[in-house]
């Protein structure tokens, strides 16, 4: 049976999506050969949950509507953040936010509805994934709130932010494939347990990644505040410069 081009794209997006984000994880942090991979990545993830929310709408699958929606979010707010090069907030995080705090409430209510019903699902899912799902949105929802409030973030917190939330949807790239579709791996991957490894180990890289950032001397010397426009421009995560974060490994 012939696959639509939005389904093919669909795979072909998630597959460069992940392979990129493991190439992006593990090369120099800084270095051109990271921020292409990384910038691989984010167009990869962009049009792998775009085209996955829109074959959700078409189905319909109300879930994969949200888990589509949800890593476009973290995916696009990532990016910004990396992107930014002073202390600001615009209208695509108070956008972000609408967004966000939107599938929050979703997850959570949708989340309910399969714990007292009688099959004990919703849309075909248990509770678990959207209270997991509606626990993430609940997090970043509070992380824009912040961030808002303050008028823009810098420094340790600003390289966590963009940590996280390109591990996390690395994590939803990594599960998406060896996880949901472990039927088109050999035996040997499914029995041994490499499954699940290749699709937890964002999750591990994550904590690693955050570990180093707020502890590791290496960093502190980087996380000199941003200044507001008109003053230094203080420290970007892509930026190719001294203060670079590519004066780490």
């Amino acid at each position: 049976m012939p696959h639509s081009p939005t389904l093919l794209l669909h795979i072909a997006a998630g597959t460069l999506g992940m392979l990129s984000g493991y190439v992006a994880v593990f090369l120099l942090k800084g270095s051109r050969r990271h921020a292409i991979a990384g910038n691989v990545f984010v167009v990869s993830m962009l049009i792998l949950s775009a085209t996955g929310v829109l074959l959700a709408i078409l189905k319909p699958q109300p879930g994969n509507i949200l888990g589509g929606t949800v890593t476009f979010y973290l995916v696009a707010t990532a990016w910004m953040t990396a992107r930014r090069r002073i202390m600001e907030t615009s209208i695509f995080d108070w956008a972000g936010l609408v967004v966000v705090l939107a599938v929050a409430a979703v997850e959570v209510t949708f989340g309910i509805e399969a714990a007292i019903s009688p099959s004990g699902l919703k849309y075909g899912y248990p509770p678990g994934p959207y209270f997991f799902l509606g626990s993430v949105a609940v997090l970043a929802t509070i992380g824009d709130v912040r961030m808002l409030m303050r008028g823009g973030i810098s420094g340790t917190q600003r390289l966590s932010r963009h940590l996280w939330r390109m591990c996390f949807g690395l994590f939803i790239a990594a599960a998406s494939i060896f996880l949901a579709r472990q039927h088109i791996f050999p035996p040997l991957m499914r029995k041994t347990g490499a499954l699940f490894f290749l699709s937890f180990l964002p999750l591990g890289l994550l904590i690693f990644w955050l570990i180093r950032v707020r502890f590791a001397s290496a960093y502190n010397r980087l996380s000199m505040p941003v200044e507001r426009e008109g003053f230094s421009r203080g420290w970007n995560p892509m930026s190719r410069s001294r203060d670079s974060i590519r004066s780490y490994s």
